[in-house]
């Protein structure tokens, strides 16, 4: 509740608070720049280079943070009003979710046309889609409220119209088509996010479509016959992407599950299920010192934290074991970097 008592005090910040002169979009259109690129040494004007795994700490990162904020909001107060039924909590999201998505003077444009740009390079890229994750504890937490007496009918219309034709850029625009085809925690993290976005607007052909594509190019073309993400283990950062894959794939399982159709409960032909991917990696949540690999060569002390899929696994597999390390990681954490891939702070409001 004290992450709600702050977000109550909280006025809504969007896009159009922000801009940088590097974007190619304008004053209403989210913007980012690649994490891993840098300014040439041999030439302030040249395109930026690439170095895999390290942050440029100089990157415009204010609509980021400004999409994480409203995530940690409407996460915070959308829990609150779990506990507690007061509706003073829904209209404190709906202001913020009204100046996202609805008010004309301060709303998002519903793409990432210029998401993880690089200066010289691109102005935008598919693989920048991956930043809107934060969104689907927004929509979660409005679906959380949505029975409240208080909650506004036509906003909430006017936001579900949004997600609706975020969707369709989504699935129709070529960088939501490359992102979608990622062989890695994107191709993982575009199924979370628009099957999150197709269950909030009631897109039962979309969700259907998720469902499929986890059960048909994720689970078995990224998972290892062992549960590991053999991709992921290739980066520089290998044991903050498999934790990252795993939380996505374990939350398209809790988003998308019913009694007919339990991804849970989905194996491939040689053995490969989401239960596997648990059992491979937890031990070295529970005890980092046993991780085989190098540490990862950033952010290598703040993570593990309380991984979602923990929690998602141990109330779908009736698991303790995992639950009682779920309880035992940091609940709040304050990196900017961790914030950002972990979109499941409030378990809460996904039970």
């Amino acid at each position: 509740m004290k992450e709600a008592e702050w977000a109550m005090t909280q006025e809504p910040e969007t896009v159009t608070a922000h801009s940088s002169p590097r974007s190619a979009g304008g004053k209403h259109d989210f913007f980012s720049e690649g994490d891993y690129w840098w300014p040439n040494p041999a030439s302030a004007d040249s395109p930026y280079i690439q170095k895999d795994g390290i942050t440029n700490p100089d990157n415009f990162v204010a609509h980021r943070l400004a999409m994480i904020r409203l995530s940690r909001i409407v996460g915070a107060l959308a829990s609150a009003y779990k506990i507690s039924g007061d509706n003073k909590y829904v209209l404190q999201s709906m202001k913020h979710c009204k100046a996202w998505f609805v008010n004309k003077e301060t709303l998002m444009n519903p793409n990432l046309l210029y998401a993880q740009a690089i200066k010289g390079r691109f102005t935008g890229r598919g693989i920048g889609i991956i930043d809107t994750i934060q969104l689907m504890e927004v929509v979660q937490g409005l679906l959380a409220m949505e029975a409240s007496t208080e909650m506004d009918r036509n906003a909430l219309a006017g936001i579900k119209n949004w997600f609706g034709e975020y969707i369709t850029w989504l699935m129709t625009h070529k960088y939501g088509k490359d992102e979608m085809n990622a062989e890695n925690n994107h191709g993982t993290c575009w199924v979370m996010q628009v099957a999150s976005f197709a269950k909030f607007t009631g897109n039962k052909q979309v969700m259907d479509f998720c469902s499929s594509r986890y059960k048909t190019v994720l689970l078995p073309n990224q998972m290892d016959k062992d549960g590991s993400f053999s991709r992921e283990l290739k980066r520089t950062k290998p044991y903050g992407y498999s934790i990252f894959n795993l939380d996505a794939m374990t939350t398209i399982c809790q988003i998308l599950s019913t009694p007919q159709d339990n991804l849970y409960t989905s194996t491939t032909a040689d053995g490969k299920s989401v239960k596997k991917g648990i059992e491979y990696l937890h031990p070295y949540v529970a005890n980092k010192s046993k991780w085989p690999l190098k540490p990862d060569v950033m952010y290598w002390s703040e993570w593990p934290v309380a991984q979602p899929f923990l929690v998602f696994g141990a109330n779908a597999y009736n698991n303790s074991q995992w639950l009682q390390t779920w309880k035992k990681l940091e609940h709040d954490p304050k990196v900017d970097e961790v914030i950002r891939n972990l979109p499941v702070r409030n378990p809460l409001i996904w039970f």
